[in-house]
């Protein structure tokens, strides 16, 4: 049975969605509330795109939330639980964002503009309105927005041959998660070092949404001599390089977990005294310590499609945890997942299994990342 997806004026479309469709894309989700491309007909293609060449994403829906005035810093620190002394402008941090309870509700780069200016560019939750609402209860000089800023991802090993042909050479000498303001020809746009893939490459993030394809245009063009093409974020590079995914790994509706959990510890420094949203239920989790681990699996069988929706993990028949992606790994052979497990719970662990939908699988556990060893 074949589905589509109707795309609504509820559901927004990118500044690279004509291109897109011009480039043949045949699968959208939605992130954001935008459409994103899902693939354009040929996933193995541009999964070997991604691994040994250079691939174009349109990752506009990774939306920014921008936090403007003289308390943009303030109202950075108080949404994140990571401390924040010491970030300079032109270099973006990873910020992982708690509610009150503790439970992580988004995991953004945080791109500090200048003092008073800084983005957040985040995952798939609406953190403009909680950023927005925090501002004004604690009485901040912020205003929360969200800017006209739509990311274009280059990706792969010759990704940044690619950013060299359009930007020159300096843009090699960027460090990971650094930045840059530049003028591609009339075309305002923040490079970054960045992208959701263990491969390698640049964000383009345009500050003209009326530039959309002229941009995809001209990164296609500068791409052609590598043979680029189009992609999108692909979920088993990311399973295989241990990437995190909120909404796939974690959601505060649906998959509630904590930082300590999700392996973020070294970014919680509570010793640093700094106020933050959940701190008082962060220091008892780090005073109770966590119950549960991210955890890496391989799972016994042919190869499986992929989950809709988390799968219980068992032991014995009882349920322990739950593996929240999985899908099949030609570079590594197998299937492979991650989820949530009992921090108790030994690498060796027997009796393990994965429920699903034609029955269960035995699995065991393996470390993250993903190689050829598991």
């Amino acid at each position: 049975m074949t589905f589509t997806l109707h795309i609504g004026p509820n559901i927004r479309t990118s500044p690279y969605f004509e291109a897109t469709v011009a480039d043949g894309v045949r699968s959208f989700s939605v992130y954001n509330h935008m459409a994103i491309p899902g693939h354009f007909g040929d996933p193995e293609a541009e999964y070997d795109r991604l691994l040994n060449g250079v691939a174009m994403w349109d990752v506009a829906a990774q939306r920014q939330v921008q936090l403007a005035g003289p308390d943009a810093m303030a109202l950075a620190q108080l949404l994140t639980p990571r401390h924040l002394a010491g970030t300079r402008v032109g270099r973006g941090r990873y910020v992982p964002m708690c509610d009150h309870d503790g439970w992580l509700i988004n995991d953004p780069v945080l791109l500090p503009l200048s003092d008073t200016c800084v983005w957040l560019s985040i995952a798939d939750s609406d953190i403009a309105l909680w950023a927005g609402a925090i501002g004004r209860e604690r009485g901040l000089s912020v205003t929360v927005t969200e800017p006209d800023v739509s990311p274009l991802a280059v990706q792969g090993p010759r990704a940044m041959d690619v950013a060299e042909a359009l930007f020159g050479a300096w843009v090699r000498q960027l460090k990971y998660f650094a930045f840059r303001e530049v003028d591609l020809d009339g075309i305002p746009l923040v490079v970054a070092r960045s992208g959701w893939s263990k491969q390698g490459g640049v964000e383009l993030y345009l500050r003209d949404g009326a530039c959309g394809t002229e941009l995809w245009d001209r990164v296609k063009e500068a791409g052609r001599p590598f043979s680029i093409g189009p992609g999108a974020p692909n979920d088993i590079e990311r399973l295989e390089s241990g990437l995190i995914s909120y909404g796939a790994d974690m959601r505060r509706q649906t998959l509630p977990a904590n930082p300590f959990e999700m392996g973020f510890a070294g970014m919680i420094d509570l010793a640093a005294g700094h106020a933050f949203i959940g701190r008082p239920a962060l220091e008892r989790i780090a005073a109770e310590g966590p119950t549960r681990r991210r955890v890496g699996l391989v799972l016994d069988g042919p190869s499986v499609a992929g989950n809709a929706r988390p799968l219980p993990l068992l032991q014995h028949g009882a349920q322990v945890g739950h593996v929240s992606e999985i899908a099949f790994s030609r570079r590594i052979g197998r299937n492979i997942g991650v989820g949530l497990a009992p921090l108790d719970l030994p690498e060796d662990a027997n009796g393990l299994t994965v429920r699903l939908p034609d029955g269960d699988r035995t699995a065991h556990l393996a470390a993250l990342p993903f190689d050829q060893g598991n």
